[in-house]
């Protein structure tokens, strides 16, 4: 709830003060004194929160350079790593909307993707 605030101008030469109305108010013989001071303008309204668009993958094969797989999703830029021996066989990219282009992965981010596959070292999760 909004308070209105007023300029206490009786400070006794300290300079003058931003009080609370009410408090102003409470005091007898102070309600023609009172200077009205707006701060701010109007309210806005907060952005809803929308769904965040799927993070879109690029999965390079670094041997061959061939695309193995391009603007997919998570599901398939994993399924898009089966065939490969190390996490390092890969360049994987995200799509950055913010920057308009691909981002690489990091090292982590690229092993946490590469921690999905079900590859032999994987075959214990399922």
């Amino acid at each position: 709830m909004a308070r209105t605030w007023v300029l206490d101008t009786e400070t006794k030469g300290t300079g003058a003060q931003m009080v609370p109305l009410e408090k102003r108010r409470a005091e007898p013989g102070r309600e023609r004194d009172l200077t009205l001071v707006e701060l701010g303008g109007p309210t806005r309204a907060l952005p809803e929160p929308g769904q965040p668009a799927p993070k879109l993958f690029k999965v390079v094969d670094v041997m061959s350079a061939r695309t193995l797989a391009e603007n997919v999703g998570a599901r398939e830029a994993v399924g898009a790593l089966e065939g490969l021996r190390s996490v390092l066989d890969a360049r994987i990219s995200v799509w950055s909307p913010e920057r308009g282009r691909w981002r690489v992965l990091t090292l982590d981010e690229a092993k946490a993707l590469w921690a999905f596959r079900a590859g032999p070292a994987c075959r214990w999760r399922s």
